[in-house]
Order: structure tokens, then sequence, then C-alpha cells
């Protein structure tokens, strides 16, 4: 069984400021530890669970040479292994031999979601709103559709309890997920110690793992259109400017293809 573990930052417990996640910043090789910690709960559950070829993939812009490199190398289970990109949603390799399931760890809600731990989509700083076809999304959303396209199914989500519930309504009630925190407002959780934490992402990494069947992969629609709302009229002119979207409002531009990730390479990648 192949499992692609799947990470951001602000969904793990302990983590609830923008220093932690960060790179650079004094308070970040604390959240890096937290990160990888939960990281190995995962890798550990899907070995429990089967597993017999597990790759992480970490999908956190830390900024500066951090970005998706921000877990701990030498702290990492060796029951995997991983993979530094340059771009979000660039490595595709996994994916693309054949992935029999897909966890994500430390995953945060999409932008304006109330109680939602340090919530954003993307960039807290550009976007706004971001649907497919018509669905309001967020990162979650994003890596469920990058694992869709080679009919990969999400097992597991783990994060606050917003994004736990953000998930279950895009990919279904049978989703396992874990809550490790419940947001009191953006920068402030109720939280699960941290030894907990790991047990908790850990036994449902396994118990996910049990049906694989139990989430179909995600799939936006044929055709597909991608509509990015922008917080700020920099960011909508840089993104309208390429030839392969579209203008559809003051800040906001579309992309359209037969399928999702030729609609998302037209304006991302």
């Amino acid at each position: 069984m192949r499992v692609h573990v799947i990470s951001d930052m602000e969904g793990v417990s302990g983590i609830v400021r923008w220093e932690q996640v960060s790179g650079g910043d004094p308070m970040y090789e604390e959240g890096r530890k937290l990160y990888t910690g939960e990281i190995n709960a995962a890798v550990r559950g899907a070995n429990a669970g089967g597993a017999t070829e597990i790759v992480v993939m970490d999908c956190h812009g830390a900024g500066k040479g951090w970005s998706f490199n921000s877990l701990i190398p030498e702290e990492l289970d060796p029951a995997c292994e991983f993979v530094v990109q340059s771009e979000w949603t660039e490595y595709t390799e996994f994916l693309e031999q054949g992935c029999d399931a897909a966890l994500f760890v430390g995953m945060h809600a999409r932008a304006g979601t109330r109680e939602g731990v340090m919530n954003h989509t993307v960039s807290g700083e550009e976007w706004q709103n971001l649907w497919f076809n018509g669905t309001l999304v967020g990162e979650t959303g994003i890596n469920a559709a990058l694992c869709g396209t080679w009919a990969c199914p999400v097992l597991l989500v783990t994060g606050d309890e917003a994004t736990c519930a953000e998930a279950r309504d895009l990919l279904g009630g049978e989703l396992t997920t874990v809550s490790v925190k419940r947001g009191l407002g953006q920068f402030s959780a109720r939280q699960v110690p941290a030894p907990r934490a790991r047990e908790l992402i850990e036994a449902g990494a396994r118990k996910a793992l049990e049906d694989l069947k139990a989430v179909a992969p995600y799939d936006p629609g044929h055709p597909c259109e991608i509509r990015v709302e922008y917080k700020t009229t920099e960011a909508f002119d840089e993104a309208r400017r390429k030839p392969t979207v579209e203008e559809a409002g003051e800040r906001t531009v579309v992309s359209r293809a037969d399928d999702w990730w030729q609609a998302w390479k037209q304006f991302f990648l």
C-alpha cells in the first residue's frame, strides 16, 4: 500500500501564531518540532495500517529557504521518505505512479472561517476566496483535487475543529478526521497537548487505512472553472496578465479548462 502524507503547519497542536510558522523567527524552531511530531504520528499510523511505501510532502510556505522544507529531517521517522519541492503542487510523481491513499496532517481552515485558527487560503495577504466549479474551497480542497487528479482518495484530515468540519463537508462524512484544537479566534485555541495529539493522529491514520474506498477521490468536475478573488489590486493585476486567465470582476480572475489540473496549471504553476 502506497501512502502520501501531505502536511501543513498551521493545523498542528500548539501552533497559533505566525511567528511559529515563519522561517527564521525565534518561535519557528518550536513550530518545526511540533510539526515533525505530528507528521511522524501519521507515518507510524500508516505503517501500522499496512503501508509499504510512505512519502511525506511538506506543503507549508515558510518563506526564505524553508518553504516546503519546514520539517526536521533528522527527527523524521525512518519508515518514510520525504520530498522538498520548489513550488506548491509541483511534485506529482508519487501520485502519477499510483498512490492508494493520502493522509493530510496539520491542515487549516479556508480564509474567513470563523474560529478557524490562522485561517487563510494560499496567501493570507493576497487571496480572499477560491471556488472550484462554484464550490468555495480552501487548501484542503486544493490538495484533495491534486490527489484526485490521479484517483488517489484522501482518507484522513487533521487540524482544528473548523478544518475537520470543512473537510467532511467537501469530501464526505466517511472521512476520518482528527481535531487537535478548537479555535477561539484566529490566533487563539483550546488545544490537545502534543503527546496526546500524536496518539490521536496515529490512531486516526491506522483507522483511515482500514477501508481504502471509504472516501471517493475528489474531482471538482469536468469541465472545470477555477475562480479566485484577491484582496488587493496588486495581486489581481499580477494574475490578470496571464494569457490563460480571464478577468471576472474588479479583483477576480477565472481559469477554465477540461479538467481541474489543467485549469490549475494555467494560472498557478
